[in-house]
C-alpha cells in the first residue's frame, strides 16, 4: 500500500471531488488494489486450482485501474466483466450444470451485483467494513454449516480488508479504493457466494450482499424514474443523502451499513433449513425497503427547509 501511494503519487493517480462527491478533498484513487495484490500471493501458493479466479480478477482488476486513470467506455467495461464472469462459470463447470436460461439469469446477477458493488463503494470506510461483514460471514458458513472452499482463501480477502481500512476508514481518508479496488472484490465475493450456492443448492446466500443490493437496485429504480442516466455519478443512494444532505460522518454511516448486513447474515445462517427460503427472503427484503423509502422522507424533509 505504501508503495503504491508513491506510484499514485507520481503518476497523479487522484480522486478531485465535484458537487456529486462524497467528500470535499482531493484524494489517492485506487487504493484498492490491495485486493488484487492479495489474489496475487494466494494465486503463487495455489497456482493449479486458482488460476481461473485469478485470470477473471486480474482482467477486471486492470481494466477497472485503466478506468480509475483514463475513463473507459461501459461497452469495454462490461465486456471485460463478461469475460471474466465466463471464466469462473467455466471454473465451477456452471455451463454443463445450468440450463441456457438459468445460465442467462446468473449472468445478470453477477454483473449487476459487480456493478452495484461499484456505486455503494462512495464513502470512508463502507466498501471496507461490509467486505469484512460478508467475508466474515462466508468464513463461519464454511467453517460451521457448508465446507465450499479453502479457508485460507476468504482469510487472504478479509485481511486486505484490514489494511485497507488503515488507511480508509478515517475522516480523512489516505486513500480511496477506486473502481480497482470495489469491483476486484465484489468479483472475489461473487465467486464466493457462487460456490456456496452450487455447494448447498440454495439462493438464500444471496441475502450476504441484502444491504447493497435493496439499495443499489431501488436507486437505479428511481433514477430510472427521474429519466436519469443511471452510469453516471449522483447522490441519490440512501447513504449518500444520510452523508451529504444530513452530514452524518461517513464512518458512521460506513458502520451502520456494515451492523445492518451483520444482522441480516445472521439472521440468514439461523433460519438456514429452518424456515423455507421465500420466507427469508421476505423477513429480510421486507424490513430494508422500508428502511430505504425513509429516504424519500428526508429528501422531501430538506426539500421543504430548502424552501422554507
Amino acid at each position: 500500500m505504501l508503495l503504491y501511494f508513491k506510484v499514485a503519487d507520481r503518476f497523479n493517480i487522484i480522486d478531485k471531488p465535484n458537487l456529486r462527491s462524497s467528500h470535499t478533498e482531493i484524494t489517492l484513487r485506487g487504493g484498492g488494489i490491495i485486493f488484487w495484490f492479495s489474489a496475487l500471493l494466494y494465486f503463487v501458493q495455489h497456482v493449479q486450482n486458482n488460476y481461473f479466479f485469478f485470470t477473471g480478477i486480474t482482467l477486471v482488476s486492470l481494466v477497472s485501474f485503466w478506468d480509475d486513470i483514463q475513463s473507459l467506455s461501459n461497452k469495454i467495461r462490461i465486456s471485460i466483466h463478461f469475460l471474466s464472469i465466463t471464466l469462473i462459470f467455466y471454473d465451477m463447470n456452471l455451463f454443463n450444470i445450468m440450463p441456457i436460461w438459468g445460465i442467462v439469469i446468473v449472468y445478470v446477477v453477477a454483473i449487476g451485483l459487480i456493478n452495484a458493488y461499484n456505486f455503494m463503494d462512495g464513502i470512508n470506510g463502507i466498501t471496507g467494513l461490509y467486505t469484512l461483514v460478508v467475508m466474515g460471514s462466508l468464513l463461519y458458513i464454511n467453517t460451521k454449516i457448508q465446507l465450499f472452499i479453502d479457508g485460507t482463501f476468504i482469510k487472504y480477502a478479509m485481511l486486505a480488508s484490514v489494511i485497507f481500512l488503515f488507511f480508509n476508514y478515517r475522516k480523512k481518508a489516505k486513500c480511496f479504493a477506486g473502481d480497482v479496488g470495489s469491483i476486484a472484490i465484489a468479483f472475489w465475493i461473487i465467486y464466493l457466494v457462487l460456490k456456496l450456492i452450487l455447494a448447498t443448492e440454495s439462493v438464500i446466500w444471496l441475502l450476504l450482499l441484502a444491504v447493497y443490493g435493496v439499495d443499489a437496485v431501488c436507486t437505479i429504480l428511481h433514477r430510472l424514474y427521474l429519466r436519469q442516466n443511471i452510469f453516471e455519478a449522483h447522490r441519490l443512494h440512501l447513504y449518500q443523502v444520510l452523508s451529504n444532505e444530513y452530514k452524518i460522518q461517513h464512518r458512521l454511516v460506513a458502520l451502520f451499513y456494515a451492523l445492518a448486513q451483520a444482522i441480516i447474515s445472521f439472521l440468514v445462517i439461523i433460519l438456514y433449513q429452518q424456515v423455507q427460503d421465500a420466507i427469508i427472503f421476505l423477513i429480510v427484503i421486507l424490513p430494508l425497503l422500508c428502511i430505504y423509502s425513509s429516504k424519500f422522507y428526508l429528501l422531501n424533509k430538506k426539500n421543504l427547509r430548502a424552501n422554507a
